[in-house]
């Protein structure tokens, strides 16, 4: 039996090692946490996961919460235009259901599920000199925790990654009370030109059904404002800020409280892809998973998304690679394949982090007039190659809106 160790206990490595499991591989799982831990812990992300990751947590048996779980059935978007009002907005709904559970929820019972297939939990801050001693003992190590000594281990790669330095000062904050949206529930997005991004979605707390409220701010710029302050001193931050620029929104979150006392998070970080493999001290090589190799800025809700595609993609790679080693080639080509669909992602999210060019400008004064470009758009959150098609190229945008009469 070929032996297997991930050290880290979150979406990709939990939904990986699940998968590994039932494939009669053995897998050790290494957390700095318990499941104990991180349900009393803080909040982690907003976590708003489309279809095709979905399709990928189903096709393993992990999908645990069903009806429970708030459904995102689409997504809104409004461009602010700086006097209280929208500029324009559209709405669309998601061809396949969306849902996000927080992590909390999510990753204790993961682990405990992981544990009942017959894989093995490992309780420690596993640091370099513990990725020798995994190297030592098994086939291949990966690492799928984003943060610390051994994620420093991977080298940033230049050519993929356009930014050095973090490009939205990120918080949110999970609430009840707020009122629904008007159409469906779903994803409420809101642009803020030159200031910023404001978002809502329903989600599955530890508590139950609440919502998240997402502000991700232009560095030095009056939504890069959250460094330091308290849970409440946080929320009453976003009520005022909800006042000045989203008016609308604030309207839905007059009657707003925190679900808990760690249910807000703020911080910053710079967009970042990482070559796939990295040397240990004493020459062996381990393989970097989701984050650690593509972390992407959270404003297209594709974190873990990619994380469960990172996930599903490398489980397909080493189930097709057989009795062979798992050497630096195969490590390449690990990522290599999961890379074809996540440079859309990174491309398309690193984009958004612009001033949206002319051409996307004329794509969303459509949309708020045409149902099936705003279909469109909206459905690339699942799918973002398909943006490349129509989105993000001036001449394809010229030739689409002229096929749809738009």
């Amino acid at each position: 039996m070929r032996k297997i160790t991930i050290v880290g206990a979150g979406q990709a490595g939990l939904q990986l090692g699940i998968g590994l499991i039932d494939h009669g591989f053995d897998v050790t799982i290494v957390s700095n946490r318990t499941g104990d831990q991180i349900r009393e812990g803080r909040v982690m992300s907003s976590q708003a996961m489309f279809g095709t990751a979905l399709a990928h947590e189903r096709n393993l048996g992990l999908d645990f919460w069903g009806d429970a779980c708030p459904s995102i059935a689409g997504l809104g978007a409004s461009i602010a235009d700086g006097q209280g009002g929208r500029a324009l907005s559209f709405d669309a709904r998601l061809d396949a259901t969306a849902r996000s559970i927080d992590q909390r929820v999510k990753m204790p019972l993961w682990m405990g599920e992981f544990a009942r297939r017959g894989g093995r939990l490992e309780l420690c801050e596993a640091g370099i000199e513990d990725l020798e001693r995994y190297a030592a003992e098994s086939d291949l190590v990966i690492v799928a925790a984003g943060k610390g000594e051994i994620a420093g281990l991977f080298e940033r790669d230049a050519m993929r990654s356009p930014y050095d330095a973090p490009q939205r000062a990120l918080a949110l904050a999970y609430v009840t009370g707020m009122a629904a949206l008007p159409d469906r529930p779903g994803v409420s997005f809101n642009v803020i030109p030159g200031v910023g991004e404001y978002f809502t979605m329903p989600s599955l707390t530890t508590s139950g059904p609440c919502d998240i409220m997402f502000f991700e701010g232009i560095p030095g710029g009056p939504l890069d404002c959250f460094d330091g302050l308290t849970p409440h001193e946080q929320l009453a931050k976003f009520q005022e800020l909800l006042r000045t620029y989203v008016p609308w929104e604030a309207e839905r979150c007059t009657d707003v409280t925190l679900t808990d006392g760690n249910g807000t998070l703020a911080g910053r970080f710079a967009p970042t892809v990482r070559k796939p493999v990295a040397t240990l001290p004493s020459g062996a090589q381990v393989l970097g998973l989701a984050d650690v190799v593509v972390l992407n800025d959270p404003i297209t809700g594709q974190g873990s998304n990619n994380a469960s595609k990172c996930a599903a993609s490398y489980l397909s790679t080493i189930l097709d690679h057989g009795e062979r080693p798992y050497d630096a080639a195969f490590m390449e080509l690990a990522f290599g394949r999961f890379w074809d669909t996540a440079e859309a992602a990174t491309t398309w999210t690193n984009a958004m982090l612009g001033a949206p060019p002319q051409h996307v400008l004329e794509l969303f004064g459509a949309a708020s007039a045409n149902s099936r470009i705003a279909a469109r758009f909206v459905n690339g959150f699942d799918d973002p190659r398909d943006l490349f098609r129509w989105f993000m190229d001036p001449v394809a945008a010229k030739n689409y809106l002229t096929e749809v009469g738009a």
